[in-house]
């Protein structure tokens, strides 16, 4: 009994102790299952193999060694046999590693979470394709075009089909068709029409739901908030809802309050949506020229965004921030734009507050505005263009989704923004370039147009540049002799950015989109607006605006401080570089195209050449050895060369085995 559990012992000592070594050697983590099999493999092969090879030399005639030096040998022997079996096993291990390569092993809970998100994931891959299908859409995912020429046989009942389709799939496809129904640089006519249609309206939520969640995010009784709160919805949308409300001090407020699901469905959704981009971008050329899965990494961080109220609060500040600078420079302009009050106390993730703007939004003002002398409504149209253009220009902060039912026509005839959920922000390097295009396309210049429009697109390595210039040429060359009325410049400039697969920045394409949908609402008040030829006049008292003199002077200012600090190291950088030369140790730095330090990976990769060298010289001197004999006779039909041999082809090969694992470790 005590033999049998020394041997077991012994045996998962020198499998763990295999595994170990073997680790070590091939200088790469290998499993710990194959490790101690191979482990045991060894221990259990070992002897034997060590008793045949000494037979084999005539070693093991007698029962003992005859003498020390021959007990020696014996031991050398045996000692060199199991190192061979070990370096066999070591072999089969990297055989193995090679074939089935080692993945470390999940946690269980994770594993069990992701189990739980795969099937919801499927379940609500199943439920899109169910709806597609419904709705003749699934050639979008399979790929079969029997359905789609027996009843979806043109553009327009394709675009319905899908628009069906995304109102069906929920929130989150809604508000990615409404994102995409103002990318015109992706998505072309007649789709674009199609989803812009895409409903806004959905079913309400009963009052004690609503009052439930302002209650648990306010922290606080809903009577201790609010004096007045309407049960009755003021609108209601996929996201939210919203609800007229009274402070203590009687100010009148509107209460927009998120639906308890949304985030939950927008959350699973956006990993779908990710999914699939990733997809697209991977397997389709249009994917990888419109940068697909940026554009859907930024919607779905947009839309997880817009569910944080607190963010569409300070958006709300930040455009208010704008408009106060602004009419702080035109004192006449004053109040004839205006953002809603934000009420930070009465305000948290997912209920937002602020002041109620009473007016009506310029899609359903047609009565109010016809009401009004054609000087205010022309004047009311020519501050909400100048607004928005320096907001864009010179400040760099707009409203992102600026269309009509965004734009309030209050009751003493001036104009109120709302809805901040998506604001868009622009550095200042890029405002420069938006405004020398803008420059250039309201002067018909097509050559400064197109170069600005360079600075500001992601051209790809293969565009023709000759057939791009010559359409923004075209554009705008029709635009300064088409009538008004007749669509915007913006639009047919991101057309012809689209038609040439020019990957457009988000932020500008919010912009030029801002600059599209304002003309709408400019022609929505004065229906004949000349937004192009009003503009013009504007662009001089902008541009001085952006390039001030104190401003140019605290540039300068700053490149000086930057030069001098950077004169300052000079004498240090100069004295280090002398010393170097002096002692001869000057070192070259190689980095690639992202800027990673590639002089580690070059040192690697000479110090694997070299092993590899080593290692099948060592072989090749075994092999020689072995084969040639000879030497002194150290016992039996045992020579030193062939010992030497054996012993050099040990360490030949071990290094040859190191060398073929790293490789397979590189290759995932």
């Amino acid at each position: 009994m005590a033999v049998t559990l020394l041997i077991a012992v012994a045996a998962i000592v020198s499998a763990v102790l295999v595994g170990f070594v073997a680790r070590q050697i091939l200088g790469t983590p290998v499993g710990w299952p194959r490790s101690i099999v191979i482990g045991l493999i060894v221990y259990f092969l070992g002897v034997p193999f060590a008793g045949w090879v000494l037979r084999q030399t005539g070693l093991s005639e007698g029962a003992t060694p005859a003498s020390e030096e021959e007990a020696w040998l014996w031991v050398g022997l045996i000692a060199l046999s199991i190192s061979w079996v070990f370096a066999l096993g070591v072999a089969a291990l990297v055989a193995s590693e090679a074939i089935f390569p080692t993945r470390p092993l999940p946690n269980p809970i994770d594993v069990i979470r992701a189990a739980l998100r795969q099937r919801k994931r499927t379940r609500r891959y199943l439920e899109i394709l169910a709806i597609a299908s419904r709705h003749g859409v699934g050639w979008l995912f399979h790929g079969g075009r029997a359905r789609v020429e027996q009843q979806l046989s043109t553009s327009e009942e394709r675009a319905r089909a899908i628009v069906a389709t995304i109102n069906d799939a929920g929130v989150s496809f809604v508000k990615l068709g409404q994102v995409l129904s103002t990318r015109r640089d992706l998505i072309p006519e007649p789709y674009l029409s199609a989803l812009a249609s895409l409903q806004t309206n959905a079913t309400t939520l009963p009052w004690e739901t609503v009052r439930d969640v302002v209650e648990t995010d306010l922290g606080r009784p809903l009577d201790e908030v609010f004096a007045e709160v309407d049960p009755h919805p003021l609108a209601a949308a996929s996201v939210a809802q919203v609800h007229r409300a009274v402070l203590y001090d009687g100010t009148p407020v509107v209460v927009k309050v998120q639906r308890p699901a949304a985030r939950a469905q927008v959350e699973a959704d956006a990993d779908i949506i990710g999914r699939l981009a990733h997809r697209a971008e991977a397997r389709t050329r249009v994917g990888r020229d419109l940068r697909i899965e940026s554009v859907a990494r930024g919607f779905t961080s947009t839309l997880l965004e817009e569910l944080d109220y607190l963010v569409e609060a300070r958006n709300t500040e930040m455009i208010r921030a704008t408009l106060d600078r602004i009419d702080t420079a035109e004192p006449d302009r004053r109040g004839v734009v205006t953002v809603p009050a934000v009420y930070p106390e009465a305000s948290s993730t997912r209920v937002l507050t602020m002041g109620l703007v009473d007016g009506q939004a310029l899609s359903d003002s047609a009565e109010h505005l016809s009401a009004l002398s054609a000087q205010e409504r022309d004047r009311l149209a020519e501050v909400l263009m100048s607004t928005v253009i320096e907001q864009i220009l010179v400040y760099g902060v707009f409203h992102a989704d600026l269309h009509p039912g965004n734009v309030l026509l209050t009751r003493d005839g001036t104009l109120g923004l709302i809805d901040f959920g998506a604001v868009g922000i622009i550095e200042r390097s890029r405002r420069q370039h938006m405004t020398a295009f803008l420059l250039a396309a309201l002067s018909e210049n097509d050559v400064a147009a197109t170069d600005a429009l360079l600075l500001i697109v992601d051209a790809p390595d293969d565009v023709d540049l000759d057939a791009f210039r010559h359409d923004v040429g075209v554009v705008l060359t029709a635009e300064h002799v088409r009538s008004v009325g007749q669509g915007s410049i913006f639009t047919r400039i991101v057309d012809v950015i689209r038609q040439h697969r020019i990957a457009l920045p988000g932020e500008l394409a919010s912009a030029l989109r801002s600059f599209a949908t304002l003309e709408g609402c400019l022609r929505v008040i004065v229906e004949d607006f000349d937004m192009v030829g009003r503009a013009l006049p504007l662009m001089p008292t902008l541009l001085r605006r952006t390039l001030s003199l104190s401003r140019a002077a605290t540039d300068l200012q700053a490149g000086a401080v930057i030069s001098m600090a950077r004169l300052q190291r000079m004498p240090q950088r100069l004295e280090a570089l002398l010393t170097g030369i002096e002692r001869g140790s000057i070192g070259i730095t190689l980095r690639s195209d992202d800027g990673t330090d590639t002089s580690g990976i070059l040192n690697r990769f000479t110090s694997e050449i070299a092993t590899t060298l080593v290692s099948i010289a060592a072989v090749v001197i075994a092999v020689v050895l072995i084969v040639a004999g000879g030497g002194p006779v150290l016992g039996g039909s045992v020579t030193l060369f062939s010992i030497l041999g054996a012993v050099i082809g040990l360490f030949g090969f071990l290094g040859l085995l190191r060398v073929v694992r790293r490789t397979f470790g590189r290759r995932p």
